[in-house]
């Protein structure tokens, strides 16, 4: 518990660092960041999400499974998906400009696919110094124009990606754009998903054995839990950080913990009653799939089979569920 209590401590006083260092442009109040052409509500829509892939050096077998990076991110370039959602540490030390070349290279399929990637900063993508790290994700992703929070419409799904890096306390900025984002939702809207690094639901023993949700969190978990009767959309927030796969639902919101991308795994022993995924499958690289029909999302979790074995890597489907968006 000692041990707990000084990781937390560590990652707050890391995380006022990184917000009195940060210079990066705010996104407009009202209205998506960015909206993507051509998509209208009626759409069949395919989403994408996972994340904590750490891209990095080939050899390091250690911090990251490079064979099961580069699977998962092939099978995603075969799903076409209409945007892939990633929650965080894309690369392994963002501050070196190598990792991040890593990521170009071994995504390139989706690159020459013209994949929608959105991204969201983890603790990875700033380590070894926050400004190198927002630098090489400026420039890894320049169609995001600087912002590190912002939003996306995609016909009826909308998307608003936050900033572990920066305070999202009550009373920041990062705060008061989110409320203005969830206050002018455009009515044709069924899906809202927020994407961020840092768990705001986790199994027990996460919160035992790393103290997770930490305190900003779960501000942010109850200010989002106080709009939703307001908002006509079913909303969805997905987290990365735990490298595995949770899943909760909670007072009408889903919570999903999607880190399988290809870190360290982060190894469950007894899940909790809360946790939907029942399975004790170990470890669990995936990605999940929304495919979104009007106000229906079905949903697939993808599990990589045989990762010890790069010649024998497979998936089959580990978990499979339905949301629903209100009726109007």
């Amino acid at each position: 518990m000692q041990r707990a209590q000084t990781l937390l401590v560590a990652l707050l006083a890391t995380t006022v660092a990184w917000s009195q260092q940060r210079q990066s442009p705010r996104p407009p109040l009202d209205g998506p960041t960015l909206t993507v052409p051509g998509v209208v509500a009626k759409n069949t829509l395919k989403i994408v999400a996972y994340g904590d892939t750490r891209f990095t050096d080939v050899e390091n077998d250690r911090d990251t499974a490079p064979k099961v990076r580069q699977y998962l991110v092939k099978q995603i370039a075969k799903e076409r998906p209409d945007a892939i959602l990633m929650t965080g540490d894309l690369p392994f030390h963002g501050a070196d400009p190598a990792d991040w070349l890593v990521y170009r290279d071994e995504a390139v399929a989706w690159t020459r696919a013209n994949l929608r990637v959105y991204p969201t900063l983890g603790n990875h993508d700033v380590l070894g110094g926050w400004d190198a790290g927002v630098r090489n994700f400026n420039a890894t992703f320049p169609e995001l124009k600087g912002y590190l929070y912002y939003s996306v419409q995609i016909g009826n799904v909308y998307v608003i990606t936050l900033d572990c890096t920066e305070s999202y306390a009550d009373g920041s900025p990062q705060r008061a754009w989110l409320a203005a984002q969830l206050d002018h939702l455009p009515t044709s809207v069924n899906f809202v998903f927020f994407v961020s690094h840092m768990p705001l639901y986790a199994d027990v023993q996460s919160q035992i054995v790393a103290s997770m949700p930490n305190p900003p969190e779960l501000s942010l978990r109850q200010f989002i839990l106080s709009k939703a009767p307001d908002t006509d959309a079913k909303l969805i927030v997905i987290n990365g950080h735990l490298h595995n796969y949770e899943r909760f639902e909670s007072k009408g919101i889903s919570y999903i913990v999607s880190g399988g991308g290809g870190a360290t795994p982060y190894r469950i022993l007894v899940r909790g009653p809360e946790d939907l995924f029942r399975a004790g499958t170990f470890p669990n690289y995936h990605y999940l799939v929304f495919a979104i029909h009007g106000r229906t999302a079905d949903v697939t979790m993808y599990r990589v089979t045989n990762p010890t074995h790069p010649s024998k890597l497979s998936l089959e489907v580990k978990d499979r569920f339905t949301l629903t968006a209100p009726g109007r």
